[in-house]
């Protein structure tokens, strides 16, 4: 009984409620807006991912501009221009941006301008001098286009 007793008196007291109150609401990450673009480029929907980033501009975004150029880049008939203007537009934004760096460079290597395509990936060694993805990726172009 004295068992009963005590654990009436714990379940009534207010440490014991605060103890069991819900865990505080924990809210998602603010969702990606360039997320509908990423899947469309994933899945090699060049149309749908242009269409989508056309719908939701977004001028102050780096990322935005870069995958802008990449979808330009990636169309049946690639427009070289705009897609050059969409990378330089998210290097003024972000100067160390590796995906426009290396996107960048790649494009010039598509348009046989190899010494700019070495500009960029001399940025890129110097962003991430212990090789990362993006500097490698522009490195296989580049030989592959000698």
């Amino acid at each position: 009984m004295r068992h009963l007793v005590l654990t009436a008196c714990l379940l009534a007291s207010p440490a014991w409620a605060a103890d069991m109150s819900p865990p505080p609401e924990i809210k998602p990450a603010a969702a990606d807006p360039l997320a509908a673009p990423r899947r469309l480029i994933a899945a090699k929907d060049w149309a749908g991912a242009l269409a989508a980033l056309r719908a939701q501009p977004q001028v102050g975004s780096a990322d935005w501009h870069n995958l802008m150029g990449y979808t330009l880049r990636k169309q049946a008939s690639p427009q070289f221009a705009e897609a050059e203007s969409q990378y330089l537009e998210a290097l003024r934004i972000a100067p160390g941006h590796l995906g426009a760096n290396e996107y960048l460079g790649e494009l010039y290597v598509m348009k046989g301008e190899l010494a700019k395509a070495r500009e960029r990936l001399a940025v890129l060694e110097k962003l991430c001098p212990a090789g990362c993805e993006q500097r490698e990726d522009l490195q296989r172009a580049i030989a592959a286009a000698r």
